[in-house]
């Protein structure tokens, strides 16, 4: 055996017991996320060594990783905030001169917060702070092109007819920016109209920087939370809302355990109409700094005009939108319902794919979750002779407990949902036509955020070791075309595209994550649908687009502005980059100590 294989089977085992020792620690903790079930990440009869096929370890790879000591950090420019950390800079040798302090030997790479350690070790600034600064100047300066003077509608116009972008995020190139993407404020601006007052749907809720993204003119407007927090948190969101008049709060009734008021929606009452946002975001800063998030943002609906009709689309997107509200049972949102009915939504493009809390039978249960998907592509969706041999995506940040096997839930159930064709029996879909892009271990630790930005991805290991048959079927996250590889995906998607990935049968962004409690599962011999979380999203069929079977697909921005014909937007690359040997999924609750992240940090959970 050579060095290089006795050093990282060495190091192989000195992981696997810190891995073991810290589940063990962890014994009996349960913690509920941004996810749609609740695991506790410790199992009496788990055994670490027993999942090694989770992990997917060769010492030829694990050895590589190790003695690769050449990496160069990529450092966030948010100092305040705490996942954030310095630019890779150099020393200051002048600086050096005026202390006696051995020097850091992470030099200005540095990422302990420590006072001790700063004040025996010498750290250099000046020369740091200089480059730090023409970094901020050379990341905010916008191209100096015709793009810097796009405002926010300009953005959302040239991304017609679908409407579909992605958050901007911090630290990529400006071009990725540019085109197709928004952050809060670009939706919130004034160029979008003039607000007279909104609404958010969301599972968490960060007020004084929600208030903040709003205008000066509009953060005074009326503001409705409807959340899903309960006693403590409750407590502390009502807190938080006492400075600020204007905000009321609307909480989300959840009968079920372990379910969660997980739907992302803006409902945005204009001076001139009424705008509807569904996207993938908390209200958290975090969420929108560099992650990658999805957004679709609604024409501005005007009123509705005196004898004219209900202003419903093709897509009966107006009433299923009154139907999802209404499932609330709330007075608060009434008179968000009426502002919906007093509107024309008839340029809707979208089928809307919500999910409630409860357990559906009779003609409800196709109301909801993946029935309701089901049922939309089993009278609109693809025929069956054109997408026989098309593959099916799954895109999401986490996963819930999905049984012993592939056939329980996954392909016999929701598979064929999302596999339907139009007027054709549902059938089970095989697991050579479904990829399910989930990120990697090294997805996360070569982030932007390193494995701090794991933290929104909450697969616990606990979960994973019930259902080690669902890494076969994992793919990297990859988005060359979008500049996000390195942008966390937080986003949700699912698609049917063809073989060569130029063409989509579909496609669906949403709230709902890949787990029973997000999409229902079928109980008393199938006759009722019980769903647990609260999620919302909506599904793009080619009809509606001018398209008749399909619609081409594009992961350049660029390639979808400047077409004269539809191309839809994707998020990440195609055809999918399944995991090999040695990759293994990011999961939150086991250290990560054999190699470092882009800030030259481990991993080691918070208990």
């Amino acid at each position: 055996m050579s060095t290089d294989e006795e050093l990282a089977r060495k190091l192989q085992d000195e992981f696997d017991r810190e891995a073991a020792e810290y589940l063990s620690m962890a014994h009996n903790k349960h913690t509920l996320s941004d996810s749609d079930e609740s695991d506790s990440v410790t199992d009496d009869s788990f055994k670490l060594n027993s999942s090694r096929d989770l992990f997917q370890s060769s010492s030829d790879t694990f050895s590589s990783n190790i003695l690769d000591t050449s990496h160069s950090p990529q450092k966030s420019l948010h100092s305040t905030n705490p996942y954030d950390a310095d630019t890779d800079l150099e020393e200051d040798d002048s600086e050096k001169e005026k202390t006696s302090k051995p020097v850091c030997k992470y030099g200005v790479r540095c990422y302990r917060k420590n006072p001790s350690h700063y004040e025996e070790f010498y750290h250099p600034k000046s020369l740091g702070k200089r480059k730090l600064e023409d970094k901020e100047k050379e990341t905010t300066m916008p191209e100096k092109t015709s793009k810097q003077n796009k405002s926010p509608l300009d953005v959302y116009q040239e991304f017609q007819p679908f409407s579909f972008f992605l958050t901007k995020v911090k630290d990529i190139p400006v071009k990725y920016n540019s085109t197709g993407a928004f952050n809060l404020r670009d939706i919130l601006s004034e160029s979008m109209g003039q607000l007279a007052a909104s609404c958010h749907f969301n599972f968490m809720f960060d007020i004084p920087w929600l208030i903040h993204q709003y205008p000066e003119p509009f953060r005074k407007k009326p503001v409705l939370l409807v959340h899903g927090d309960q006693g403590r948190d409750e407590i502390n969101l009502k807190e938080a809302a006492s400075p600020y008049s204007n905000v009321a709060l609307c909480r989300a009734t959840l009968d079920i355990p372990y379910g969660t008021h997980h739907t992302k929606m803006m409902l945005l009452l204009y001076n001139s109409g009424l705008r509807v946002v569904i996207h993938t975001a908390n209200m958290v800063s975090n969420d929108w700094h560099q992650k990658t998030q999805g957004i679709w943002v609604s024409p501005l609906y005007p009123p509705l005009q005196p004898g004219t009709d209900r202003g419903e689309s093709p897509t009966n997107f107006k009433a299923d939108l009154l139907q999802y509200m209404a499932a609330y049972r709330s007075p608060k949102l009434a008179p968000w319902e009426q502002h919906i009915k007093a509107h024309d939504m008839s340029s809707t493009k979208v089928h809307l794919i919500g999910s409630v809390p409860g357990r559906h039978t009779l003609n409800n249960k196709h109301l909801w979750g993946h029935l309701k998907l089901k049922k939309v592509l089993s009278e609109r969706g693809p025929e069956a002779g054109l997408v026989q041999n098309w593959p099916l995506i799954g895109q999401f940040s986490s996963i819930g407990s999905l049984g012993a096997n592939k056939e329980a839930w996954l392909l016999n159930e929701w598979g064929q949902s999302i596999s339907t064709c139009r007027k054709q029996e549902s059938l089970s879909l095989p697991a050579s036509k479904l990829n399910l892009i989930f990120p990697s271990k090294d997805n996360i630790r070569l982030s932007l955020e390193g494995y701090n930005g794991g933290g929104c991805v909450p697969y616990s290991i606990k979960t994973a070791s019930k259902q080690p048959w669902l890494t076969q079927l994992f793919c990297q996250w990859v988005s060359e075309g979008r500049g996000r590889s390195k942008a966390v995906p937080h986003i949700k998607t699912y698609t049917r595209h063809s073989p060569d990935g130029s063409q989509a049968a579909w496609f669906l962004v949403s709230s709902a994550n890949l787990s029973k409690a997000a999409w229902g599962v079928l109980e008393k011999d199938k006759s009722q649908l019980m769903i647990r979380s609260y999620e919302l999203g909506v599904l793009f069929l080619p009809q509606y687009f001018g398209c008749k079977n399909s619609f081409p697909l594009s992961s350049l921005a660029d390639d979808v502005s400047q077409s004269d014909k539809p191309i839809f937007p994707l998020p990440y690359d195609l055809p999918p980059k399944t995991y090999v040997k040695g990759d293994r999924p990011w999961f939150i609750d086991v250290p990560c100590m054999d190699i470092p992240d882009t800030f030259g940090t481990m991993w080691c959970p918070p208990l």
